[in-house]
């Protein structure tokens, strides 16, 4: 009689750790890049778009924890980046996924997203309870970590828990300016159509410039599927540089890190462009920062808005909307001084989500009403934009519906 034999107990060994400040040590499948990364954790809700959201500039400095569990099975392309220069790889530094990535099976897919991630430089990880992470984060706030994958599962633990415990995080933190353009350009690029694409720009009727502090691409196309001549500037750019390029309007855009931080150089240019009567709409950084110039404040955030299925309130119509978000930081509405108008309000916590300046043709929002990931109930607000241009030169009003 020949005697059975019984394969040995054996466990996978991880090839990817999430050291958090505290101590905290998560396991997990590596994927993407391998290497290391220090940077803030946050979640996001949304269910799909993460192509967009790894490449938004305004994760800069973040490690995205997934709470949609199956992330990667459309694949990757080459239309849904957000960031303007691929090549710089501006966005997260880290992704957290529940489930592993299966192959792509989607008719716009060019690419699986364990390669895209891997050129983009982005560090993920696999096979973590999501749901435990989200929850830690939602009692104890976002925490300071380090991501790191190796594919033979050798780590410094210690270097890795020293490294996550020293990191300052993002107060105080100014990454809009190694986010931003590091030169001027023209944006001609027009919104994507079904089975057509991305469109071009032949005749503008108006010329906006727009300051990037990490501006996403369906900003500028929205503005320019509008009617706008689209001068994209640095983020350190002067008010007279701008105000030289004979612009309609001036857009303030989103961007990473601490607002209070990029406020340094670029409130005093918005303060000056408010001396003019140029309208000016601001989004997310751009609406922080437009608070500060008008004598408001900022504060951080306990676990921030990150997702495509926020409650946002308009005042200015009574209407609420879902919104996508995408920010640790927020306006302190009691900060707000007289002549600034509240004019949207998260209805989650009740957080400031808009103001607008009495009497003036200017204003911005928290949320992103680009939609990109997310729903497009606020796009109206680009042609909010628009309107005060057109109303300043004598124009007939669009439609904001």
């Amino acid at each position: 009689m020949t005697a059975t034999t019984t394969a040995p107990w054996s466990t996978e060994r991880p090839t990817a750790l999430l050291v958090l400040a505290d101590g905290t040590v998560i396991e997990g499948r590596g994927l993407g890049a391998q290497g290391s990364a220090v940077a803030e954790v946050c979640f996001n809700t949304a269910l799909t778009g993460y192509q967009e959201i790894l490449t938004d500039p305004s994760y800069a400095g973040q490690i995205v924890t997934f709470t949609f569990p199956h992330i990667g099975n459309i694949g990757a392309n080459d239309e849904d980046q957000e960031d303007l220069t691929p090549a710089a790889r501006h966005g997260a530094v880290g992704a957290v996924f529940k489930a592993d990535v299966t192959g792509p099976s989607n008719y716009r897919s060019k690419d699986d997203l364990h390669d895209w991630l891997k050129r983009r430089g982005i560090i993920a990880m696999s096979g973590i309870d999501t749901r435990a992470l989200t929850a830690l984060i939602r009692e104890k706030g976002m925490p300071n970590a380090v991501i790191a994958h190796a594919s033979d599962g050798v780590f410094d633990l210690a270097d890795l828990k020293a490294r996550a415990r020293a990191w300052a995080g993002l107060i105080d933190l100014d990454l809009a300016k190694d986010v931003t353009s590091g030169q001027s350009s023209v944006w001609r690029e027009t919104p994507w159509v079904w089975n057509e694409g991305y469109g071009e720009q032949t005749d503008p009727s108006m010329h906006v410039v727009a300051i990037d502090y990490g501006v996403k691409r369906n900003i500028l196309r929205l503005l320019a599927g509008l009617g706008a001549k689209v001068t994209v500037v640095p983020a350190q750019t002067s008010a007279a540089e701008i105000l030289a390029m004979q612009p309609d309007g001036v857009f303030l855009s989103n961007g990473p890190g601490d607002p209070a931080a990029t406020g340094q150089y670029a409130v005093p240019v918005i303060q000056d462009l408010l001396k003019t009567e140029l309208p000016v709409f601001g989004i997310c950084l751009g609406h922080q920062m437009l608070a500060l110039a008008l004598g408001g404040k900022t504060e951080k955030m306990h676990q921030g808005h990150h997702g495509a299925n926020h409650p946002v309130k308009d005042h200015t119509t009574g209407k609420v909307e879902i919104v996508s978000m995408n920010h640790g930081f927020a306006v302190d509405s009691e900060s707000l001084p007289e002549g600034v108008e509240e004019t949207h309000v998260s209805l989650f916590d009740g957080s400031n989500c808009g103001i607008a300046l009495t009497g003036r043709p200017v204003f911005s929002v928290q949320h992103h009403p680009e939609a990109s990931p997310g729903p497009q109930d606020s796009h109206y607000l680009f042609k909010r934009f628009v309107n005060l241009i057109r109303e300043r030169r004598g124009e007939p009003a669009l439609a904001e519906r």
